[in-house]
């Protein structure tokens, strides 16, 4: 079976904004306390919008950009500061909103926060994009490409299918791909 593509180039939503000019983000969920989206006990923020739709999707709910409930970074980080655990973003596909989840994981990084992110765009793909190449910055592991169903593996960890991968952005550069590495 063939992988899906995926176009680098359809536009990215408009930016929500609350009257103090703070980005407002789509979101489906935070789940606090998960230990299925990276390594360790995490808080997980599911976020609206993505155009993948990649068949057999874990998430199907979250492709509208417009599903969920609107939260601002404040919202957001508040949430996370509750329970104090390291943060996935998924969804949905944080990407596909890369300018208005960048203030979020500013704030969660300069909180100390260590950042997973999952995507269905390559890593070549985002890097090549300055606006989600710049969301990077702020990401320690991306995990990389669509799930495609035909090569789901349940064994591994912390993805869904063997395309994908698990990218030290912390160590990678766009010539350079280092895969994460664990002792679990």
């Amino acid at each position: 079976m063939m992988e899906q593509s995926v176009d680098n180039s359809e536009s990215q939503p408009e930016e929500c904004t609350q009257p103090n000019g703070q980005p407002t983000l789509r979101v489906m969920d935070i789940v606090a306390g998960t230990s299925v989206d990276g390594p360790g006990l995490r808080t997980s923020i599911y976020l609206a919008g993505c155009t993948h739709h990649c068949p057999e999707c874990h998430n199907p709910q979250t492709w509208a950009p417009d599903a969920g409930h609107p939260m601002s970074v404040d919202e957001i980080v508040h949430e996370v500061d509750r329970h104090g655990f390291d943060v996935t973003l998924t969804g949905g596909d944080p990407m596909y909103n890369a300018a208005a989840v960048i203030p979020l994981a500013r704030r969660l990084r300069e909180a100390g926060y260590r950042l997973w992110c999952y995507t269905g765009y390559h890593y070549e793909q985002v890097c090549n994009d300055p606006v989600r190449a710049k969301l990077l910055e702020y990401i320690d592991v991306l995990v990389d490409g669509p799930y495609v169903h035909a090569r789901r593996d349940i064994s591994l960890l912390f993805r869904g299918s063997d395309n994908q991968r698990l990218i030290d952005c912390r160590r990678s550069t766009p010539d350079h791909i280092v895969l994460w590495s664990s002792d679990f």
